[in-house]
């Protein structure tokens, strides 16, 4: 991923901007009006547009309405949208806002352990099964994006899954993130072929 951007509003959040930064290898980008940061800006709000739209995961220091407020209307993509995470000043909420199984979650994570926060996950697969299909391990590529969303929604209505290996259907043991009771050898609803990433 790209260094996040911090996106901060002012001097309050400066404190738990360098902090992030240090952790998470970000930029701190403030108003013109505001030392100490990496990078300025003029108006805020077409910064967070042209730092969307050049794919800049944005974690912003501010009210998630901000961000909402500012980006919405840029919306086109959810397979291609970069990751952006509002958290509160003091550190004790991280949500993530789009790019949920595209970084975001993970960021808010991160952000939230970092601060003894809550990490504000929503994403029903996330909440239900630990992890996402398209979201895949390490090593590991999403061969047929078009199939997540009726298999994640089989799955999330009960379905059993099969996990198999590349084409010979040989079986396989569950991904690294995806918990076992998920996954069954024989009669399963969902049948997940998946191939290592070529090095």
């Amino acid at each position: 991923m790209v260094r996040p951007v911090i996106f901060v509003l002012g001097t309050s959040a400066l404190p738990l901007a360098h902090k992030l930064k240090d952790a998470l290898g970000g930029e701190i980008h403030t108003p013109d009006c505001v030392s100490g940061g990496d990078a300025s800006y003029g108006k805020g709000t077409a910064h967070l547009v042209s730092l969307f739209e050049d794919s800049r995961a944005i974690i912003g220091l501010c009210a998630s309405g901000i961000l909402i407020r500012a980006i919405g209307p840029h919306l086109k993509d959810k397979h291609v949208e970069p990751p952006v995470v509002a958290v509160a000043e003091d550190g004790s909420s991280a949500v993530p806002l789009l790019g949920g199984h595209h970084g975001a979650n993970d960021l808010a994570r991160r952000i939230a352990k970092l601060c003894e926060g809550h990490a504000a996950i929503t994403t029903a697969s996330e909440l239900r099964l630990g992890a996402a299909f398209d979201e895949p391990a390490p090593g590991f590529t999403l061969a047929n994006p078009q199939h997540v969303k009726p298999a994640a929604a089989a799955v999330l209505d009960g379905a059993p899954v099969a996990l198999y290996r590349g084409e010979n259907g040989e079986p396989l043991n569950p991904l690294p993130q995806l918990p076992m009771g998920v996954w069954t050898p024989a009669f399963a609803g969902v049948t997940v072929k998946v191939s290592e990433t070529a090095q």
